[in-house]
């Protein structure tokens, strides 16, 4: 079900989406049949529209403003006990590299934005997730916790989840281990609504800390990778949120705290 999920959400992402539409149009277009040949001519219509809107900054910024916005950066203090969750992300694993120079922009953003929360809270427990996406030995979770440490945290206050594949496995492991105290949540920012919504459908008590803030306006008229990349990211949560709302979250009788 995962890999299916996986591939269902890649379908409709727009680069994909986008050369499925031309090798339909490329099909179609010298088909004999009037419907067949204007189906083919929609095809390359949408393919350039897709290409275009999630290209241009104002739609960009619309997609991943209207979910970055929700909640703010988090600056709380955490007087009692302190944890602090940081979902995973991806990373390269390569010889010669650090830790922290394997780590994607994603995931090195949302590593910062932990440690800076540790901070802000008494012996706090660095929680860190990620498996290894099946293609490479290491999971991302130790990739993770070893840029941790070269970045000065205590390696005694981190924890590794290196089994969970995505945020409903991330919180399962996480509401196993701490039940249902409160606890600084990081991820990107276009993610926090789902991850919010997942956490708290659990009867789990996050509180949000965003980071890794992607929305940039810029000229009307300028096509930019980096707005499609945004926009293929926000359109990425969506469907992620609509297949939650459709799918639903199970959730498990409450487990005892380990932490």
């Amino acid at each position: 079900m995962f890999w299916i999920k996986k591939v269902l959400s890649q379908l409709v992402m727009p680069v994909p989406l986008t050369v499925l539409l031309l090798l339909l149009a490329a099909c179609l277009w010298r088909s004999q049949g009037q419907w067949l040949l204007k189906l083919g001519k929609v095809s390359l219509s949408l393919a350039i529209a897709v290409l275009f809107l999630c290209s241009q900054s104002q739609v960009s910024y619309w997609l991943t403003n209207s979910l970055e916005s929700r909640f703010s950066p988090n600056h709380q203090n955490m007087t009692q006990r302190c944890v602090v969750m940081v979902l995973g992300s991806s990373n390269i694993e390569k010889s010669g590299l650090t830790a922290v120079q394997q780590l994607s922009a994603t995931a090195l953003a949302r590593l910062n934005e932990g440690i800076r929360q540790l901070s802000l809270g008494p012996q706090c427990t660095l929680v860190l997730s990620g498996y290894s996406g099946g293609i490479q030995p290491t999971p991302h979770a130790s990739i993770m916790a070893n840029a941790a440490i070269e970045l000065g945290v205590n390696p005694a206050n981190i924890v590794k989840f290196d089994q969970p594949k995505d945020t409903i496995e991330e919180a399962y492991a996480l509401q196993k281990l701490i039940g249902h105290h409160p606890f600084k949540l990081v991820t990107s920012a276009t993610h926090m609504p789902r991850a919010m919504s997942i956490f708290t459908q659990l009867g789990m008590q996050p509180q949000a800390a965003p980071t890794d803030f992607i929305a940039r306006q810029g000229f009307w008229w300028r096509l930019d990778a980096d707005q499609l990349l945004a926009s293929q990211r926000a359109i990425h949560e969506y469907i992620g949120m609509l297949w939650l709302q459709v799918k639903g979250l199970s959730v498990p009788p409450s487990p005892k705290e380990t932490l």
